[in-house]
């Protein structure tokens, strides 16, 4: 393949059915190609979910780990780097060197890809402060002593009402997300463009093939979700899958 740039100008395109399993299919491939850099970005991750979880527990604040949780995946994309960056370079046939890998992101300082972090760390951000809003807008004046001993109290009425409202909340807020992600990081790091194009380019190719991009949204959130359920380490291999997929998809869907 030629390593010549692509135009800075992105055009989009159709996405069928099959784009998604031949991009899963060269994900699971780069994956095999590489696997120590895959496990070694999927590492930063799980040992993430862990301070997370521990940060909550030693506090007596369990509860918040479901959200902080929730809000995890927002922080992908920041890994995902390291796995376009893998598969930007199996498919050019440049070597794989660790000081070019694991530099990825120091080496984008200077263009786009900071900003948009900023934008998902903010994200982030404020889905924990909204949910703690949504918390105690619905049982701000339950008696929850310790949650351990109190799981009753998301059966009663405003409980349950809390769990359905704050799902919804999240769903929105983490489709709105990908919409804006799901081919703008690698965009990024493939062409010179500015992250505002990145984001709009991105959330434009889900509005011109909604059914396949919100379905490839919604099998990466199983997945995930998923592969936390066992102390995050089905992240090990889930999150280098979908990272270099989410490659070979942008490479498909974006010309």
């Amino acid at each position: 393949m030629s390593t010549t740039h692509p135009p800075a100008t992105p055009e989009i395109n159709e996405v069928d059915p099959s784009d998604l399993r031949a991009s899963l299919a060269l994900g699971w491939q780069d994956f095999r190609r590489a696997p120590l850099y895959g496990l070694a970005f999927a590492a930063v991750y799980v040992l993430g979910g862990w301070l997370i979880t521990w940060a909550m527990t030693s506090s007596g604040q369990i509860w918040w780990t479901l959200p902080a949780s929730a809000g995890f995946p927002i922080l992908g994309p920041f890994i995902a780097c390291g796995f376009y960056e893998i598969s930007r370079r199996l498919e050019a046939g440049e070597p794989l060197t660790a000081a070019e890998v694991f530099g990825v992101i120091l080496r984008q300082k200077d263009r786009q890809i900071p900003a948009i972090a900023a934008v998902i760390v903010v994200y982030f951000l404020f889905w924990n402060f909204l949910s703690h809003m949504i918390f105690a807008l619905f049982l701000g004046n339950a008696t929850m002593t310790n949650v351990s001993s109190s799981l009753a109290v998301f059966l009663t009425p405003e409980g349950l009402t809390m769990l359905a409202f704050g799902t919804a909340v999240g769903a929105a807020f983490a489709t709105l997300l990908f919409c804006l992600t799901v081919v703008s990081l690698p965009m990024l790091l493939d062409r010179e463009v500015d992250f505002v194009t990145a984001m709009l380019t991105s959330f434009a190719l889900v509005q011109a093939n909604p059914r396949i991009m919100l379905g490839w949204g919604a099998l990466i959130a199983v997945c995930l979700f998923a592969g936390m359920v066992p102390a995050f380490l089905g992240l090990f291999v889930v999150l280098p899958l979908f990272g270099h997929a989410s490659w070979h998809l942008y490479r498909r869907a974006i010309s």
